[in-house]
């Protein structure tokens, strides 16, 4: 569980440095605006930056019936949060399941990336796509 946040931690805590050193060489202001720089880095690395994660087996089923896209992701990748932002509000019609978080998720990429655990691993239907193109995977999701 603390692995999933480990990268929010750090980016929060060095901002925390950061701005007390500034504080003690006297620029309150610039400590102020650094420490906010370093926040809005933590939650982008956060979990709370994408849609509410389900389990791999849940997601399944939940795709099953809905015919909605699987996105296996996980915390401070980077790629993941390109995909991420560039769906915008899209990205809240696909099940999002953290590898991190569920181990038979980080099996189910293995399974489909040779061995690996690359994400952002979309499954749609039967076909599997590591690391989608954003276009494209905008077009499955507006046409589902």
């Amino acid at each position: 569980m603390l692995r999933r946040w480990v990268l929010a931690i750090l980016m929060a805590a060095c901002g925390v440095l950061v701005a007390a050193s500034q504080l003690t060489a006297g620029l309150p202001a610039v400590g102020a605006i650094e420490l906010v720089v370093f926040l809005v880095l933590a939650l982008l690395l956060s979990p709370w930056a994408f849609p509410r994660s389900v389990s791999a087996a849940e997601a399944r089923r939940a795709s099953a019936v809905d015919g909605r896209p699987i996105v296996y992701w996980r915390p401070g990748c980077r790629y993941c949060l390109q995909l991420r932002f560039s769906l915008g509000r899209l990205a809240r019609r696909a099940h999002w399941v953290d590898i991190w978080h569920d181990p038979a998720a980080a099996a189910a990429v293995r399974a489909v990336a040779g061995g690996n655990e690359t994400v952002p691993t979309v499954v749609l239907g039967e076909q599997a796509v590591v690391n989608p193109d954003r276009a494209w995977f905008r077009q499955q999701l507006r046409s589902s």
